[in-house]
């Protein structure tokens, strides 16, 4: 959830934390800090705010220099955003940065409290910081103190310390949580995500669980129980310009344009002679052979991608698929009808829900395969097999091009699925490819309509309720674009299947009540229309997306938009790009702050 950075080097710390920072402030926003060692001291500036508001107040006099420090960015989980809550914390000689949670925190203040320790914050972090203090002493090695602390704490993390008599030096460690290291010619860095590093190098490390990363400005090493190590460095072939919004009006509106290319562009990695063929991702038929039940494991907009591709893997291949909420999967253990292979789906690959609900599953004997986004991800390398989506990196909150990458690898899943099974024969198959190439160009037309999504937003920009309803397929997709247009308008919407909204929730439809039908599937068109007539005859103001061709749309709500697109995935690819237009203009015209919505994080790294 919250944003690391780290950097001891040869050049000015403040200018690289501060962008290393401002890149970062998607994975939370809340307060935001960094600490400076400045003439052997650390010196620590926090604020509850944004990026800028620390900008404000940082400033090395016209004398002083700083050339290691560390900061971060804050999703509040314990303590409310304040200045006090915000990183980074010290206590004592040790200054430190946490990403995660410290599940046994409270059992441990407590301890701590009675020796002796004030505290200043309602942080756990504070609690980890004071607890590494407890055992630093000017005997003591920091990696020392650091392992005698974590035998107590439970929980996840990602932390970055820097400790008093090691100056210019900083320590981080990993687990659960997302940190990597990077290096160039002007020093060393940390952080918790790869797009923090590209303004200054594109050489990277991951640090696994149990490691200890020992960073000083000439060198990274590794410290595990096998020894001390050189990091394994990788390169990246994502650029800064990638991560920058490139004249658009927000980073929403760049991934949203993008999505054609990434569609286009995910699939043709894994086409040979219009079939599937996932040699790209190191996959062959092994992973899939024998299989008689798929659970698809995720949370957000990757399970409404997984309750869409479950559909699609049941229609094309015959396997019986079904998508799980990953945060309940423990707790609500499906049958294992062996055998059964799991795909857990993350953007980032560090989901904490979706991570564990991948280590039940594998403990179950289940076979794994991920589809991410980040390499060297936690759900990556724990998987027996990964797809890397490789969509680029994605900076607004709400996701766009990694949800319809998503669709885009489970598609092909479905398609290879249905061939090595003899669902559907070799013509059969190259043809539901063609289609997903030809909607990447349909979508690209769809991007020319915006204007006409504009005027729909114009009509339910001062709702306070909105509902989208579907049936089947469809119905998945209305979850999505009820969550899109929720997280970032904030006008309370819900999706329904449209035959259950005459169950109880029509109650609820009021003079002019938005109502949007989403209709790409023409064998449930009728019926969906029929649903759309019976909340306008209660005074709803109505909207449908439909298909080309649908039978006389305008005689059942007020307002139509054809979505582009000649073939069923076409129309559903189309139908998700235009409902995140339609929630994107909504936010737009309500003033809101459209990449970083209120509450919420990026990557959700605790559970």
């Amino acid at each position: 959830m919250c944003g690391i950075i780290g950097y001891t080097g040869y050049e000015q710390a403040e200018k690289k934390i501060t962008t290393g920072l401002e890149i970062l402030e998607y994975r939370g926003y809340d307060s935001v800090g960094a600490c400076l060692l400045k003439n052997g001291k650390h010196e620590i500036t926090k604020v509850k705010g944004r990026i800028n508001d620390l900008k404000a107040r940082l400033s090395l006099g016209e004398n002083e220099q700083a050339f290691t420090g560390i900061g971060h960015t804050r999703w509040a989980t314990h303590g409310s955003p304040s200045d006090e809550n915000a990183h980074p914390h010290k206590v004592g000689r040790v200054t430190l940065v946490h990403n995660g949670i410290i599940e046994n925190y409270e059992s441990i203040k407590a301890g701590l409290i009675k020796e002796g320790i004030t505290f200043f914050s309602d942080t756990d972090s504070e609690v980890a910081c004071a607890l590494i203090n407890k055992y630093y002493n000017e005997s003591t090695h920091p990696c020392v103190a650091i392992l005698k602390a974590l035998r107590e704490i439970r929980g996840s993390y990602a932390f970055a310390i820097m400790f008093e008599g090691y100056e210019g030096e900083i320590f981080a460690l990993r687990y659960s949580s997302p940190l990597l290291v990077a290096k160039d010619k002007n020093g060393s860095y940390l952080a918790s995500d790869i797009t923090a590093f590209l303004p200054f190098t594109k050489e990277y490390a991951t640090i696994h669980e149990g490691e200890i990363a020992h960073l000083t400005k000439d060198e990274i090493k590794i410290y595990s129980h096998d020894g001390t190590f050189e990091p394994q460095w990788q390169t990246t072939n994502l650029d800064y310009a990638s991560a920058k919004k490139g004249g658009y009006e927000h980073f929403m509106l760049k991934e949203i344009y993008e999505q054609p290319d990434v569609v286009n562009e995910c699939v043709l990695k894994r086409v040979k002679d219009f079939l599937p063929d996932f040699s790209y991702d190191k996959i062959d038929s092994e992973i899939f052979e024998g299989i008689k039940n798929i659970h698809i494991v995720a949370c957000g907009s990757a399970m409404h991608a997984g309750m869409l591709g479950a559909r699609l893997i049941e229609e094309l291949s015959g396997v019986s698929a079904s998508a799980f909420i990953a945060s309940e999967y423990r707790y609500s253990p499906p049958l294992f009808h062996s055998p059964t292979l799991v795909i857990a789906i993350s953007q980032s690959g560090e989901t904490m829900d979706t991570l564990s609900a991948l280590r039940y599953a594998k403990g179950s004997g289940c076979k794994i395969l991920a589809i991410v986004n980040t390499h060297s991800s936690s759900i990556a390398r724990e998987a027996d097999k990964a797809i890397y989506t490789e969509a680029g990196p994605e900076i607004a909150v709400a996701t766009t091009k990694g949800y319809i990458s998503q669709l885009a690898i489970l598609y092909l899943i479905a398609c290879y699925l249905g061939l090595i099974r003899g669902r559907v024969n070799s013509i059969q198959c190259q043809e539901y490819i063609k289609d997903i190439l030809d909607a990447s160009n349909d979508m690209k037309k769809a991007l020319e309509r915006t204007s006409e999504l504009r005027a729909f937003a114009e009509k339910i920009k001062d709702s306070e309720h909105l509902y989208y309803i579907g049936r089947g397929i469809d119905y998945s997709l209305c979850m999505e674009a009820s969550l899109k247009l929720k997280e970032i308008s904030y006008i309370h919407s819900e999706a329904y299947p449209a035959g259950e909204l005459k169950h109880g929730t029509i109650s609820l439809i009021e003079n002019n009540t938005p109502v949007f039908a989403i209709c790409t599937d023409e064998r449930l068109y009728d019926k969906t229309k029929s649903n759309i007539k019976e909340v306008k005859a209660r005074g709803a103001n109505t909207f449908i997306l439909c298909f080309s061709g649908a039978r006389e749309p305008q005689k059942s709500a007020e307002h139509v938009f054809v979505l582009n697109g000649r073939s069923k995935i076409s129309r559903l690819l189309n139908g998700v790009l235009t409902c995140q237009i339609i929630a994107y203009e909504t936010a737009r015209l309500r003033g809101c702050e459209i990449d970083r919505p209120r509450n919420l994080a990026k990557s959700v790294t605790v559970e």
